[in-house]
């Protein structure tokens, strides 16, 4: 276990989390599987990873609590002794107009999806520095870039981790580690699955390639930028939209 690469990823119980955990598994990783509360699905995804040759290791923890965060990172370096890609795909949404929006939702949604990712890469990125290597891939969104009405929250917040995927790929290149983002567009989830069919209509008409994407092809996304095929992009907004932001 200790020669594979290691990748963390959280919130990787499910969704596009779960897929990147899967990618990255079968190209040779061992996978820290981070959650907060579905205990079952990620015990589920590990025995799948397990089952396919894979190695993977479970952390329950709140990445946007500094001292679970810490326990996540620390109990990382002590099971398997480094992380060399972190995946900050942890994220949730509070959608609402802004008239009612309640300010513990906004707060919320920036805690978890901006604050979390910088506490992550904060003290991942300490571990990196001392390598001089390593891979930071921030799950943004296409929203951060757009916005969208009734997601003034989840937009700020995704567009903030943008501003710091470009920030921390200038302060840490010079060590030899790379910072990029990932920013989906419309992705088939459980959101997506409640919609009602005029309105799934409507949404893959306004994507070119006509379809909503899979997780899986934001996932191909995220492995190819933890490999070293990536290793001279940094700093950089990849979109899995479908062509829908050009």
């Amino acid at each position: 276990m200790l020669e594979r690469k290691v990748a963390l990823v959280t919130g990787a119980a499910k969704g596009i989390g779960r897929a990147i955990a899967l990618v990255l598994s079968k190209e040779g990783y061992t996978v820290v599987i981070n959650y907060i509360s579905s205990s079952e699905k990620a015990y589920a995804l590990k025995a799948e990873i397990e089952a396919l040759g894979g190695s993977a290791l479970v952390i329950k923890g709140d990445v946007s609590i500094q001292s679970e965060a810490e326990e996540v990172v620390n109990t990382t370096m002590k099971e398997l002794g480094k992380i060399d890609v972190l995946v900050n795909n942890a994220g949730i949404t509070r959608d609402n107009l802004i008239i009612r929006m309640s300010e513990e939702d906004f707060d919320k949604v920036l805690q978890v999806n901006l604050k979390g990712t910088f506490i992550m890469a904060k003290l991942v990125g300490k571990e990196m520095i001392k390598k001089r290597c390593g891979k930071i891939i921030n799950i943004s969104s296409v929203v951060g870039i757009t916005g969208n009405a009734g997601q003034t929250n989840y937009a700020a917040s995704k567009a903030g981790v943008i501003g710091l995927t470009k920030s921390l790929a200038k302060e840490l290149a010079s060590r030899g580690i790379n910072v990029n983002a990932v920013a989906p567009g419309f992705i088939e989830t459980d959101m997506t699955e409640k919609l009602p069919e005029k309105a799934r209509l409507e949404l893959t008409s306004s994507i070119p390639l006509k379809r909503l994407g899979k997780p899986e092809d934001v996932a191909s996304v995220v492995a190819f930028l933890a490999s070293n095929a990536s290793d001279y992009i940094t700093g950089q907004v990849l979109k899995v939209d479908g062509g829908m932001v050009i």
